[in-house]
């Protein structure tokens, strides 16, 4: 068939079809200068709809392939620059090429001429389904009218009746054109009524969507008049004050920034409270938790003192020592200043008791500036006591995280969790676990009380917690905090936190005043030396407070002020010495062997007996002691059988000889690897019967071929033995990198032997005729 050239006029969201008469507007350049050519000569254009309506200047790619050869029938001048156009439909076109872009679009077309004809049987079926599913749209649809039925009812040609349909009804422009490309009549149909099936489908979940928006809003209204009926009554029956309570509420509720879920639940419950007598158990189970949704800080934020200088000034202030957890406060603060979003960090403190773990996250609070609160977990075993009580029970109350937060004020306090390695669980649940998304950075944003049953936001807050040990924390729990080991003090930082601290502390609780008692720094250390024996400093806070309360009476009899303490006197206030000095040297016995030992409340020395004693080659163990270490006791055993010949022990004493091994104090259990290579000196001693240097301590793990391994806990050990007056050290040469810990003083003061194999500890410890 022969190309025709028309001009083209792009149209934008609007399908023309043949036989069908149809106004648009005109205002693009190009469009304007068609409709200008056309007018001035035969009137005939290809109107073809564009794919994208954004597209400002469409070519042929832009187009669809299938378009209208149409005749202008008027043209009428709008406001501004556009033009109204009533063009009436021709004939389909199949656009080939565009034969020109300038001054408009002209497009070489071919004709797709369609006849007017009767309908075969097949298409007379369709047309009379489709006429069915018209009526049913009809129902269904506001945009069906009489007209169209109407202008179907005179149409024979199924092609005319389909193109007639498609432009009354159908919604989609893309719809449209597809039916518009579709050449075969039957197919044309098919398409047709597959469309307007989707089409009545959608406008049927409108209808129901638009019933339900309006049955929700005759609701609204309902209950609104509802409610005011329910005030006018309690106003008559003298429930106003009930009444007005629930406003209230409600008008505090919408001027917090509450979450939207929060403000849900508040509107609800407050609802409920409305319709309640104000006496009844219910009303009061709704109000308190109300009154606790209202009351969380919610949006309330300190602002950080980001002051480096202040915030060093006010820790050294308060304690003495603790330069890592210092230091690490510092760290934070500083990149808070950095930083400003940064979430915050969770630090687990460890380490023997009184060693001022409680009192320094007092001090971390105080000087950035937040709100403090704790909560003690020693002994907690019941979850509910975290997540809190679920409200269909009687007396439900939320949780201590909850219930700290409200009393903190505050989104972003500092929140200690005491005693973390004491918790444990039974039947009740795992507090542990319940624990795991609160110390959760990525999780805690979201933390949900049982009892409120909302999302909290603990992200802001600042965690921290204390624990003995790291042992008997939950791995899981563990793995969620970064661990601060807080040490043992030395003699002379307890002797200076005396002096600074609890000298002039014990003073004021006691009722003297400055000026009435004197400590001298001498008796300060005898106290240490010998009436205290731990790691912390709170027995020697007691003990101070026993001269504070001797000084107390001295001074109401009448004594002299002030009241001098000296080491000369020092008895007279505390009595006889609770500990032997030490630093007289151990006398070098047979089977007996000093070891270290790292326990919850810090360093001791660990004295171990071995007897050898005639017998049958059995092992016996004595003095609580664990599985670990009867396990190193046997390890060192067989080590000492391999080795027979090398360590000059008769080749029977297996057979003929029973080991017995004895730890004091038998009623403290006792546990791990450390003893190893004391247990083998000891048992070495007593088989070889040849006695172990008494001013000699060790510490390390022994393996089957005698290496030596690394242990835990060295700088408590080292403490340890330096109180007991011992100097020479023997240690598994990779713990030597862990003797910087120690004050320089004490390292200096002592002997370390670093050794790898069991034959160097022999040598050293044992003494050979």
């Amino acid at each position: 068939m022969e190309a025709i050239t028309y001009p083209l006029i792009p149209l934008r969201g609007i399908c023309i079809f043949p036989h069908i008469s149809v106004p648009f507007d005109v205002g693009r350049e190009k469009s304007l200068a068609a409709l200008s050519d056309v007018m001035g000569r035969d009137q005939y254009v290809v109107l073809c709809t564009q794919k994208d309506i954004r597209d400002m200047d469409p070519g042929l790619d832009d187009l669809y392939e299938v378009g209208t050869l149409a005749k202008i029938m008027q043209v009428l001048a709008l406001p501004g620059d556009n033009i109204r156009v009533m063009a009436e439909g021709i004939s389909r076109v199949r656009i080939q090429r565009l034969a020109s872009e300038e001054p408009f679009l002209t497009a070489e077309v071919t004709l797709l001429e369609e006849t007017d004809r009767e309908p075969t049987l097949e298409e007379e079926a369709i047309m009379r389904s489709i006429t069915e599913q018209v009526q049913e749209y009809s129902r269904v649809s506001s945009r069906a009218n009489n007209d169209t039925l109407l202008n179907m009812a005179g149409i024979t040609s199924p092609g005319w009746f389909a193109d007639l349909i498609a432009y009354d009804l159908i919604h989609r422009t893309e719809d449209k054109q597809e039916i518009l490309g579709e050449l075969d009549v039957p197919s044309r149909l098919m398409l047709l009524m597959d469309i307007l099936k989707r089409e009545t489908d959608i406008q049927r979940i409108e209808k129901r969507i638009s019933n339900r928006v309006r049955g929700q809003l005759d609701r609204s209204q309902k209950e609104y008049y509802l409610r005011e009926q329910i005030k006018a009554i309690q106003t008559e029956l003298g429930d106003k004050d009930a009444a007005g309570e629930v406003e209230e509420l409600r008008e505090r509720a919408k001027a917090l920034p509450l979450s939207e879920e929060a403000q849900k639940k508040v509107q609800k419950e407050l609802d409920k409270l409305a319709r309640m007598q104000p006496g009844s158990p219910d009303a009061s189970v709704s109000r308190n938790y109300v009154d606790w949704i209202l009351d969380l800080p919610w949006g309330n934020y300190t602002q950080d003192n980001l002051d480096l200088g202040n915030a060093e000034a006010i820790l050294n202030e308060d304690h003495f020592g603790l330069e890592k957890v210092k230091n690490r406060v510092l760290e934070y603060l500083a990149v808070r200043t950095l930083k400003q979003d940064m979430k915050g960090p969770i630090l687990c403190f460890v380490g023997p008791p009184g060693t001022g773990k409680t009192s320094i996250a007092r001090s971390i609070a105080r000087a950035i500036g937040r709100a403090f609160v704790r909560t003690s977990l020693g002994g907690l075993r019941d979850e509910a006591e975290i997540r809190g009580h679920r409200r269909t029970y009687i007396g439900a109350i939320p949780g201590a995280i909850i219930y700290n937060m409200k009393q903190a004020g505050t989104m972003n306090p500092v929140f200690l969790f005491d005693e973390i390695d004491k918790m444990s669980s039974d039947f009740r649940g795992d507090p542990a676990s319940a624990m795991l998304e609160v110390l959760d950075p990525e999780q805690n944003s979201t933390f949900r009380d049982h009892y409120l049953e909302l999302e909290f936001d603990l992200s802001k807050v600042m965690f921290l917690a204390t624990a003995n040990s790291v042992d008997t924390i939950p791995r899981p729990l563990l793995d969620r905090m970064e661990i601060i080991e807080v040490s043992s003090y030395t003699e002379e930082e307890k002797v200076e936190i005396a002096q600074r601290h609890l000298v002039k502390k014990q003073s004021q609780e006691h009722g003297i005043q400055p000026g009435q008692l004197t400590i001298s720094k001498k008796a300060l250390t005898d106290i240490v030396r010998y009436y205290t024996a731990e790691s912390g400093v709170r027995n020697l806070e007691r003990t101070i407070a026993r001269v504070c309360r001797k000084a107390a009476r001295e001074i109401v009899d009448g004594a002299a002020t002030p009241v001098r303490v000296t080491g000369r006197n020092l008895g007279n206030y505390l009595g006889v010495r609770r500990y032997l000095s030490d630093e007289q040297k151990r006398k070098a016995e047979i089977g007996v062997a000093t070891g270290l030992a790292w326990t919850s409340i810090g360093g001791t020395t660990l004295s171990i007996e071995v007897s050898a004693i005639p017998g049958s080659g059995k092992l016996q163990l004595t003095g609580q002691l664990g599985g670990v270490m009867k396990e190193s006791a046997q390890a060192g055993l067989s080590y000492i059988r391999s080795r027979t010949e090398e360590l000059d022990l008769p080749q029977d004493f297996a057979e003929k000889t029973d080991i017995h091994i004895h730890i004091p104090e038998g009623a403290v259990p006792k546990d791990g690897p450390s003893a190893g290579i004391t247990m083998v000196t000891a048992m070495v001693s007593a088989l070889s019967r040849q006695p172990v240097r008494g001013d000699l301590a060790m510490t390390g793990e022994v393996t089957l071929r005698g290496r030596v391994l690394p242990v835990g806990g060295i700088k408590e050990k080292m403490l340890a033995a330096h109180r007991m007056g011992i100097e020479d050290i023997l240690l598994p040469k990779e713990n030597l990198k862990d003797l910087e810990e120690l004050p320089a003083a004490i390292r200096d003061a002592m002997s370390f032997t670093g050794v790898e194999h069991m034959d160097q500890v022999l040598k050293r410890a044992i003494i050979r005729p």
